[in-house]
């Protein structure tokens, strides 16, 4: 009999048993005597049944199926920025090993999060939510598991995952310092405050602060933090008078998209401006010069989402809610001392 063709009244009728004790001794409910699971287990074996797994679901309303939800906050975020896909990547391995399976959900502002209800998601993991806001209370409402990742959510009882945010800007920018670089541009997206961007402005006006270095606000860039983002800013930042000599882009796409606009402007870097990234992405290695940046472990975020998660998932008590990995400068050719 083919595989596909057999039903668990077939696996009943060799067992000679009633279809409700198969439907036990498949999900472990009911009693069963160990004599008749023998024999069902047998003649699961014998006719190479497989339980549907559409079937289990729709009785206990589980999918085995977890989202990443990514707010689309800046055109070409998503799409145009490896971060995400590298993000997913963790989470997909670990999911995997833990058998749930990932979608990757891009939402606007009026999301409703029907999709969760449909699917019959099992959990979330939320990219860059802002707490109080009408997209987290409807999220939150859901009564779903989810893991906060990247996010301003400040109350201790919400699952989160976050990067030492402050300290990468920090040390980015104590690294130009160290160079002698004074007039230090800073390229990031959009500054809300609490947010990602706006930590690591934190830490960038306190490596001034601490040199002695005056923060000059027109030195910041809020452009998207896509490489088209970066082409753009070359021209505003080269046309700058008063001389900048380095640039700290807060994400590699950035960066690599400043340093594409700068050389088609004829300004060379690290000779004429130095140049530093964030986030360590593949492409930041082989790209020309090769850019030094600030490196974050991106798979390693999305496993530790998958741990948390998976703690709520099978109600395991956890020591943390909120685990905050570590950043490390990772110097390439991007960057040098200042030619003037």
């Amino acid at each position: 009999m083919s595989a596909s063709r057999v039903t668990i009244k077939d696996v009943a009728k060799l067992a000679q048993v009633s279809i409700a004790t198969v439907s036990n001794v498949i999900n472990g409910t009911g009693r069963v005597s160990p004599e008749t699971q023998r024999k069902v287990e047998q003649a699961i074996g014998e006719l190479d049944f497989a339980p549907s797994a559409s079937a289990r679901n729709l009785k206990d309303k589980k999918s085995s199926l977890i989202a990443v939800v990514v707010p689309l906050l800046e055109k070409g975020r998503l799409q145009d920025n490896p971060f995400y896909w590298h993000l997913v990547r963790g989470i997909e391995e670990s999911a995997r090993g833990v058998k749930l399976h990932v979608i990757l959900v891009g939402i606007g502002p009026d999301e409703t999060f029907s999709f969760v209800r449909e699917q019959h998601l099992d959990g979330l993991i939320f990219v860059g939510a802002f707490a109080r806001t009408e997209l987290v209370e409807s999220m939150l409402r859901l009564g779903v598991p989810c893991v906060f990742m990247d996010s301003l959510v400040d109350d201790p009882s919400f699952y989160q995952v976050a990067l030492d945010d402050e300290l990468g800007g920090y040390i980015g920018t104590k690294h130009l310092l160290s160079l002698g670089h004074e007039r230090i541009a800073l390229l990031t997206g959009v500054l809300l405050e609490g947010g990602v961007n706006y930590c690591r402005w934190q830490g960038y006006r306190r490596a001034l602060e601490e040199a002695g270095v005056p923060y000059r606000p027109e030195l910041v860039y809020e452009e998207p933090t896509s490489s088209l983002g970066g082409y753009r800013a070359a021209s505003r930042i080269g046309a700058k008078t008063g001389g900048i000599t380095a640039v700290f882009a807060l994400s590699d796409m950035a960066a690599i998209g400043l340093v594409k606009g700068l050389h088609d402007l004829g300004i060379v870097v690290p000779r004429d401006i130095s140049v530093v990234g964030f986030d360590d992405d593949e492409r930041a290695r082989y790209c020309i010069p090769a850019l030094t940046t600030v490196r974050q472990d991106i798979v390693e975020k999305g496993r530790t989402a998958v741990r948390l998660l998976t703690a709520q998932l099978e109600r395991e008590p956890l020591a943390e809610r909120r685990v905050t990995l570590g950043v490390e400068l990772v110097p390439r050719q991007s960057t040098a001392p200042p030619s003037r």
